[in-house]
């Protein structure tokens, strides 16, 4: 994946969000900020992205956004269960109308207990109520590409959640 596509998907978020007036937030795992470094090379950017959450350990994703520590002991970081709440626990730390959050392995090692290398779980959540998960499995095309796939996905995530959303006054 080139460069150029997450700056044009970027771009496409930014100008839906824009008209929409709408703000959002990111919540990361394995992807360390790189949704929301991607957005900040976009100008104008800072009407649309208020903050970014980066919670690479599970004691990061339970004090930054209330991730219950049963749900990771029950379901791992890298599962559905808690990239839920990791979206909703950004709506709930920021005042923002979208937010995504992404958890997943991203390699070379990891991928044990039937999760391979690969695997990402996806959710974006909006104030008023739109919740969505997807969990994608990139397979080994190495760390980069996983993350970059990653960040993309979440741009679609977002984009289509805010094509939902009423404009804000």
């Amino acid at each position: 994946m080139r460069d150029d596509d997450l700056v044009a998907a970027a771009n496409r978020l930014l100008a839906i969000c824009m008209r929409k007036k709408l703000t959002l937030a990111t919540a990361e795992s394995c992807t360390g900020g790189l949704v929301a470094g991607t957005l900040t090379d976009v100008p104008g950017v800072s009407g649309m992205l208020d903050r970014g959450f980066i919670t690479y350990s599970n004691q990061a994703k339970q004090d930054m956004l209330g991730v219950p520590a049963e749900t990771l002991k029950a379901h791992g970081a890298v599962s559905r269960e808690t990239a839920i709440a990791m979206a909703t626990g950004a709506l709930a730390h920021a005042p923002v109308d979208l937010a995504v959050a992404i958890t997943g392995i991203a390699g070379p090692t990891g991928g044990e207990g039937g999760k391979p290398i690969g695997l990402v779980h996806f959710a974006a959540a909006s104030r008023t109520g739109q919740l969505v998960h997807r969990e994608m499995r990139y397979g080994n095309p190495g760390r980069a590409e996983i993350r970059k796939r990653s960040v993309l996905q979440a741009f679609i995530m977002l984009h289509d959640l805010a094509e939902n959303e009423p404009a804000r006054a």
